[in-house]
């Protein structure tokens, strides 16, 4: 279990870095230029990717075979981590209340987002040892 929460925290702080290089870009260049939602819109296909890739990389790295109850607790700890950063420091930050950030978005790019978010969750589970395959 320790090794899945240390897992977890490292494909947290992987995906997390990726997402802080790419919201700068996105709030500093894209959202001026093409507004908030395709700005938002046109980042999620990358943070997926990266996702994709951070996972890949830590079951790999992982010394044993990980289980997939392993693999759902990496993802479970990358979630919740996202989340209480995203919701706890960076609201705090602007000083928005919980409601207020939920409720200024756009509604496509959040559906957009949660399923992002689920998709973070989920990736540890679909990803296996060795070049990158779907898991079976």
């Amino acid at each position: 279990m320790r090794r899945s929460i240390l897992a977890g925290i490292t494909y947290f702080a992987v995906v997390f870095a990726v997402g802080f290089a790419l919201g700068t870009i996105r709030v500093l260049w894209l959202a001026p230029r093409f507004g908030e939602r395709l700005a938002e819109l046109a980042e999620t296909p990358l943070m997926i990717a990266a996702s994709w890739l951070s996972a890949r990389w830590i079951v790999g790295r992982l010394a044993a075979p990980v289980s997939l109850g392993e693999r759902a607790v990496i993802g479970a700890t990358g979630l919740a981590l996202l989340l209480a950063l995203e919701f706890g420091v960076v609201r705090s930050l602007r000083g928005l209340t919980l409601a207020e950030v939920l409720g200024g978005r756009d509604p496509v790019a959040f559906a957009v987002y949660a399923l992002a978010l689920a998709m973070y969750a989920l990736m540890p589970l679909c990803v296996r040892r060795g070049r990158g395959a779907v898991a079976r």
